[in-house]
């Protein structure tokens, strides 16, 4: 079951923030205000889930894994979609 949750979390990053958000107290006490939460789901959902996993996971430590995880999802975030897509021919 938690590998179907991951699955899901990086195909909809988005549809996982707002159900954590609902369901659960995920991100209670994670951040201190309204604001980052807010630029995180429109710009960087899946930086925003990490972050948030870091703070539960591992006591808001950064060592090397959650940096790793920090840079893996930023590039996720970041990757232009076009570049996956085959262009049509004709």
């Amino acid at each position: 079951m938690p590998c179907l949750a991951v699955i899901i979390t990086l195909l909809a990053p988005r549809l996982a923030i707002v159900l954590l958000w609902l369901l659960t107290g995920w991100f209670h006490g994670v951040f201190a205000g309204i604001l980052w939460p807010l630029l995180g789901f429109l710009f960087l959902p899946t930086t925003l889930l990490w972050y948030s996993a870091v703070h539960h996971w591992f006591g808001g430590h950064w060592s090397l894994v959650p940096l790793a995880g920090l840079v893996i999802a930023v590039l996720i975030d970041l990757s232009p979609a076009r570049g996956r897509r085959q262009p049509r021919e004709g």
